[in-house]
């Protein structure tokens, strides 16, 4: 007789503060066979701080066995077992483990859902004090400060607002690139502990925020910036075509292609783009 598929549930936790779980959570943790957890020892002090005791068994489950341990949970799914995966903070999968295995459940036609919780996304967002209708995640960026650089490139002129994650050792660096790429007037927000005791959110122009950040920022950090600004034809003179000319081609587009693109987001004639770059080339600016 084959056994019922059992099903794998997606736990948010808190954050920062631990009374921000949902009640679901306490339920899940105690009735789940298996409870697939990013860092074990974080998992006891949340337990512990909730009141509850597992019965079911726990099991590591992080980036360095995310690949290994799949099947195996995979397995248990199959068998009909009820399995919880829980990260350090926030949704699993989202910049966490836990995709990989939501993949592979997927295909087996097992059952997904999820215990919904706090989001240092959704929170930043909505404390930055900038736009929230459209907005895009992207994770965090490369370590390489000529990836960074080439990644940031490639959304210089979204319009969406931007949410990133950040190591603190890392935020100055990175905010200086921002400044760079997307220019230092660019409104942005530095959301620091956020639901914590030492919660900080620092808002202002990316290249303020990139001398603030170089004295030196502690903690869990997003990074919220504004989207690129919609600009008429009459606004974009010749450096700001080249410029954009400039981005896309460094973002991986030939020449020709990233002219006619400039172009048609611009509203103009090929040709007077053409122009522009050939002019720069000329002067030695591109």
């Amino acid at each position: 007789m084959t056994a019922t598929p059992g099903i794998l549930v997606l736990a948010g936790t808190p954050i920062g503060d631990v009374s921000d779980a949902p009640p679901r959570l306490a339920e899940e943790l105690t009735g789940a066979d298996v409870i697939a957890a990013e860092d074990t020892r974080r998992l006891r002090r949340l337990t512990q701080a909730l009141g509850v005791t597992p019965k079911g068994r726990v099991v590591s489950y992080f980036e360095g066995n995310e690949s290994a341990r799949t099947p195996e949970l995979v397995a248990d799914l199959v068998g009909g077992a009820r399995v919880l995966l829980v990260t350090d903070a926030g949704m699993p999968s989202v910049s966490d483990p836990g995709y990989r295995l939501v993949a592979a459940a997927v295909e087996q036609d097992i059952r997904v859902t999820a215990v919904p919780g706090p989001s240092a996304v959704l929170t930043a967002l909505a404390l930055s004090g900038l736009p929230v209708d459209r907005f895009c995640f992207e994770g965090f960026l490369p370590r390489k400060a000529g990836e960074r650089l080439s990644r940031l490139r490639e959304v210089a002129e979204e319009r969406r607002t931007l949410v990133y994650f950040e190591a603190p050792h890392r935020l100055d660096d990175t905010l200086a690139a921002m400044a760079e790429v997307f220019g230092a007037d660019r409104r942005a927000a530095v959301c620091r502990e956020l639901t914590k005791t030492y919660e900080e959110v620092k808002r202002g122009p990316l290249g303020e925020l990139a001398q603030w950040a170089a004295e030196g920022v502690r903690g869990e950090i997003t990074v919220v910036v504004t989207g690129a600004p919609e600009r008429g034809p009459e606004e974009l003179d010749a450096t700001e075509l080249v410029r954009r000319v400039r981005v896309r081609e460094e973002a991986g587009e030939r020449r020709k292609e990233a002219i006619a693109a400039v172009a048609a987001e611009a509203g103009l004639p090929k040709r007077e783009v053409f122009d522009a770059v050939v002019a720069a080339k000329n002067a030695g600016a591109l």
